[in-house]
């Protein structure tokens, strides 16, 4: 019998799929994980989402783990390399969010660009301006996506009936398509009006937008990051913003997030964002709607089912 550890809570159609074929379901959405690297040797697949890391030490406790499925996009919390050489298979589902991000991450930029939330607000406190509120519009602008794996095509997609031009940059060559033109990250930076992040958390990315990377820019740009927070440096952030190098910023994740994304620290780089009238912040809930959770276990139900039919 395959015995699957669970260690966070998804769309019942999962735990449902894997039992109908035979497979025994556990599960733990408490323990930590030296609790977890305990008892993790008599499972034989792993479902996560991002609460516990899967580092060596866990990987090598696993003695009869043979996959480990992500119930998301980024595997940042799985060491792949490793997982892979002890002959395990990384699963992962970003098919099942992509059209999540790309509605949010549009909304996002149409949000400030017509100062909703700000006219919302005025108006909940009885302020009625308008001359105040005029807003932009997105056509005739060019949009610089940074990662253009599943997400960013997705918001490319998206993009397609505003008028706008649409660049692309990715460290795979030749993924350009219909929806936008593939360029180096130098283009990227002299042409664009707003650039959006939709690249893994990695090595090349951590970080990515800094001052360096503001400072490269010819002219002034909006920024969105619906990817990982760590992708941005808060603080070079917010010298943009002071300086006017960076008009306005959307962000759906924020540097200082825990690992799990369910909760964040509080410090003045957020106070400054929070307060700032061209900042809009949303709780890491880009990809978080009731389709995408859904079609996220129905994704890797399938893709365990094929590996298990090979």
């Amino acid at each position: 019998m395959i015995k699957v550890l669970h260690l966070d809570e998804n769309h019942e159609i999962l735990e449902n799929g894997l039992a109908k074929i035979g497979f025994k379901n556990f599960f733990d959405f408490k323990s930590n994980k030296k609790d977890i690297t305990k008892k993790i040797e008599k499972f034989h697949g792993l479902v996560i989402r991002s609460r516990i890391p899967i580092d060596e030490d866990l990987i090598d406790h696993a003695k009869n783990l043979k996959f480990i499925a992500r119930v998301g996009s980024g595997t940042e919390n799985i060491d792949i390399e490793y997982a892979k050489k002890r002959g395990i298979t990384i699963l992962s589902a970003g098919e099942g969010n992509a059209n999540a991000v790309g509605e949010h991450t549009l909304s996002l930029i149409l949000s400030l660009f017509n100062n909703i939330i700000k006219a919302n607000n005025e108006i909940n406190n009885n302020v009625w301006q308008r001359e105040e509120n005029r807003g932009i519009e997105l056509e005739n602008k060019t949009v610089g996506i940074i990662g253009y794996g599943k997400t960013g095509k997705n918001f490319a997609k998206k993009l397609a009936g505003f008028n706008v031009k649409v660049l692309c940059n990715d460290v795979i060559e030749n993924i350009g398509d219909d929806y936008a033109e593939q360029v180096s990250i130098d283009e990227i930076q002299s042409k664009c009006d707003i650039i959006s992040l939709h690249t893994d958390l990695n090595k090349l990315s951590k970080h990515l937008v800094n001052t360096q990377f503001i400072d490269n820019c010819k002219k002034p740009f909006y920024l969105i990051n619906t990817s990982r927070g760590q992708c941005v440096k808060t603080s070079d952030l917010i010298l943009g913003i002071k300086t006017g190098k960076i008009l306005g910023a959307c962000l759906d994740v924020i540097e200082n997030e825990s690992s799990s994304f369910e909760n964040f620290n509080q410090d003045s780089y957020l106070d400054f964002l929070k307060k700032s009238e061209k900042v809009i912040l949303t709780p890491h809930v880009a990809g978080w709607t009731f389709e995408s959770k859904l079609k996220l276990s129905q994704i890797i139900l399938k893709k365990i089912k094929d590996l298990y039919s090979k």
